[in-house]
């Protein structure tokens, strides 16, 4: 049940909320997916601020309320056990002690039916709670949360303690404000950013100095950017520039203006703002300047070709190659920017040790923080030196650290950077589930977030009318934010599913459009091998030629298997003879000790084709049968479609995915057969899935069926793990 409802939050909880939670619904499946709808990760984040936050139906509300009001009057009992969410028996009769409330308040709540007070303190729902604390004056929640502040022991939990404080005081009060500070960076721990970015805004509005109040102001709009709380955030930055403000201070309130600049749209917009703030800090805060511009970067990425005069990754480059040089010997951070600016004032293979040097060194006792802040970066990084087991690990990384903070600025740009490993690694069916979570946290947040994700599985998948609808929609809406990076990615997605199709002229076009602007992390070098395949199948060899030249001087740099594999690969396209032969064979041995599945494929089905085309049938067949193979396992369609219709060129049919054959799994069946494949029985599927195990055997059987398998036994032989079910050949 805890699970259950941790699927649908948007960000961490503590975990004792979670458990009342779970209580008090009884672990009714729907009733916990639906309480957290509409809410905000601030108003869940460690139940602080959960009571009240609940929207109720009005009929609902007023049919609690006149229940709770119809109650003796000494049973402010059940408001009490309103305020404190964590369900103590402990803590709330300690407090009803302080408040002159003996144990027979406790009866006539029970008896209505609203509450029991036993082990455990349980509401008969969540929403009775916030009916309950809803209908309390403010004078009365004062000296509720009073009295639980005084029943709170300091030194267990103090943070708790400080939170009930802050909910009784009735106007300002530095003593509880600077409690409330000091808790801040624990309660991150349980609740995430969102719980430490609602004790800093209550410490804020506690707060009566106003130079400490605009200090407080600041770093709590900073939390809140980074949580996700875009207009929370630029109240509490109105707040704090009512200063007065440090030098210093005014710098960092530009430094989360741009921040917030970039987090709510990853346009263009924000690289001259963090340039600005950067060149501010220069004077005043040498490490942060630094830490900025390594945030000017990234801006700078997304905005690509899109970017203003002077605000490219180009000038970013100049401003870090003029700016003073660090007091220390930089760390990974300090090494990760050094190593970009190296690569845009100097050259890629000057670049490429001091790159290899920051990424090894991201995650060894690096601030949680500041690696969540460059993650993004680091990641677009060994995708552009070509290292795939880095990306694997900071991708990984990325995606744990944003979901255990709760960073839901961050969580969309994570998942999707992990989802494009997963699609080089031929892992689409665990692809398609961060998609989905992809969409949820953009949701969760309102922010808009290009489709990266959702489109580079569809591409990659061969659905034509989904792929098409997405880029469609990515060309329309990006360039008005300036967001030049998701131009380049629909346009690399465009030529991928145009290959796959074997439509080779509109994947030429594409790739062109998508290989303008080479200063673009990622997308810009992948498409370059679009372009060479589809400039040779389409005839303009000089085009190939020419883009093959630009590939190769990156990846015969970077050396590593997964650059080499890729360049011969798309060198053999443009070879002949045994020359084309030996580059087909290097490109499988090399990327055949790569993650990059899907590119080993690819392999496959080109040297068949080649081979087909040399009239050496029998050798094609064997190419052509590993390509469709791995293709279909993988869920790439199209690709898989073109390597069975090479087959048939050779004389030999392979058996196409029809709706007989087709493995169409439900989402549900998917998940089971996971499960099953996994070693699961049926009652621990079950208990997993909230299913009867008759209701699992039943999907099994249909699982069954449409694999044509007999039994569990053969489910890890027909769907591998993290890929597609395929029936058996």
């Amino acid at each position: 049940m805890r699970a259950l409802l941790g699927s649908v939050l948007t960000g961490p909880m503590d975990e004792r909320v979670r458990d009342q939670i779970v209580a008090e619904t009884r672990g009714n499946p729907l009733a916990l997916l639906e309480l957290p709808r509409g809410l905000t990760a601030a108003e869940l984040a460690g139940g602080f601020g959960l009571p009240g936050a609940l929207s109720l139906p009005r009929r609902i509300e007023e049919s609690f309320r006149r229940r709770i009001e119809a109650l003796p009057t000494q049973t402010r009992l059940l408001l009490l056990a309103a305020a404190e969410p964590t369900g103590d028996p402990v803590l709330l009769w300690r407090a009803a002690g302080q408040l002159g409330i003996g144990a027979e308040a406790a009866g006539p709540a029970a008896e209505a039916r609203l509450a029991e007070f036993g082990a455990r303190v349980r509401f008969r729902h969540p929403l009775v709670r916030s009916a309950a604390y809803r209908s309390a004056t403010l004078e009365e929640r004062q000296q509720l949360h009073g009295a639980l502040a005084k029943a709170t022991d300091p030194a267990i939990d103090p943070d708790r303690r400080a939170w009930h404080r802050a909910h009784a005081a009735s106007g300002p009060d530095e003593d509880v404000a600077a409690e409330l500070e000091r808790s801040a960076d624990r309660v991150q721990a349980r609740g995430g950013l969102a719980a430490a970015a609602a004790f800093l805004e209550r410490a804020t509005v506690l707060t009566p100095d106003p130079a400490q109040r605009a200090g407080r102001a600041l770093a709590a709009a900073q939390a809140k950017v980074q949580a996700g709380g875009s207009d929370a955030a630029l109240d509490l930055l109105a707040m704090a520039e009512a200063g007065p403000l440090s030098e210093l201070q005014h710098a960092r309130v530009d430094l989360a203006r741009a921040q917030l600049a970039f987090a709510t749209s990853r346009g263009s917009d924000a690289v001259p703002l963090l340039l600005q703030a950067a060149k501010q800090l220069e004077p005043i805060d040498a490490g942060l300047a630094r830490a900025t511009y390594l945030d000017a970067m990234i801006a700078a990425n997304f905005a690509g070709r899109l970017a203003g005069p002077g605000a490219d990754v180009l000038a970013v480059a100049r401003a870090v190659g003029a700016a003073p040089p660090p007091l220390h010997a930089p760390g990974a951070s300090g090494l990760l920017l050094n190593g970009l600016a190296t690569h845009y004032n100097e050259g890629y293979a000057a670049a490429l040790p001091i790159l290899r040097r920051a990424l090894i060194a991201f995650g060894s006792g690096m601030p949680a923080d500041q690696e969540l802040r460059w993650l993004s970066l680091a990641f677009a990084a060994a995708i552009h030196i070509w290292d795939d087991d880095r990306a694997e690990v900071l991708s990984k990384r990325y995606v744990e650290r944003a979901r255990k903070v709760g960073a839901l600025v961050e969580l969309p740009l994570a998942l999707s950077r992990r989802v494009y490993v997963l699609l080089s690694a031929g892992e689409l069916t665990a692809a398609a589930t961060l998609v989905e979570e992809v969409q949820a946290a953009t949701e969760a947040t309102g922010t808009n977030f290009t489709p990266y994700a959702a489109m580079g599985l569809a591409a990659l998948r061969g659905d034509e009318i989904e792929a098409s609808a997405l880029i469609e929609a990515t060309l329309k809406d990006v360039p008005s934010r300036g967001e030049g990076l998701g131009i380049t990615a629909a346009e690399r997605a465009n030529a991928v599913l145009n290959n796959a199709l074997g439509h080779y002229q509109q994947a030429q076009a594409a790739a062109q459009r998508a290989t303008v602007n080479d200063r673009e992390l990622g997308f810009s070098n992948w498409a370059l091998a679009e372009l060479i395949e589809a400039a040779t199948r389409s005839g303009i060899s000089e085009t190939a030629a020419s883009a093959y030249r630009r590939l190769a001087e990156i990846t015969s740099a970077s050396g590593t298997d997964w650059a080499l594999g890729v360049q011969a690969r798309s060198h053999a396209l443009l070879s002949e003879g045994e020359e084309a032969e030996d580059l087909y064979r290097q490109a499988i041995g090399r990327l055949g000790r790569t993650r990059a599945r899907t590119e080993l494929a690819r392999a496959h089905l080109l040297y068949g084709e080649w081979l087909r085309r040399e009239r050496r049938r029998a050798d094609a067949r064997e190419q052509l049968r590993t390509a469709h193979r791995m293709l279909e396992a993988m869920g790439t369609e199209a690709f898989a479609e073109r390597a069975r219709r090479e087959l048939r060129a050779t004389g030999e049919t392979a058996r196409k995915r029809t709706a007989a054959t087709m493995v169409e799994l439900t989402a549900r069946e998917a998940q089971i057969a996971r499960l099953a494949r996994d070693g699961l029985s049926n009652p621990e599927i079950g208990t997993r899935l909230f299913l009867s195990p008759r209701t699992v055997q039943y999907h099994l059987r249909n699982v069954f069926t449409k694999l044509g398998i007999s039994s569990r036994g053969q489910l890890y032989r027909v769907i591998p793990n993290g890929g597609a079910a395929v029936p058996p050949c």
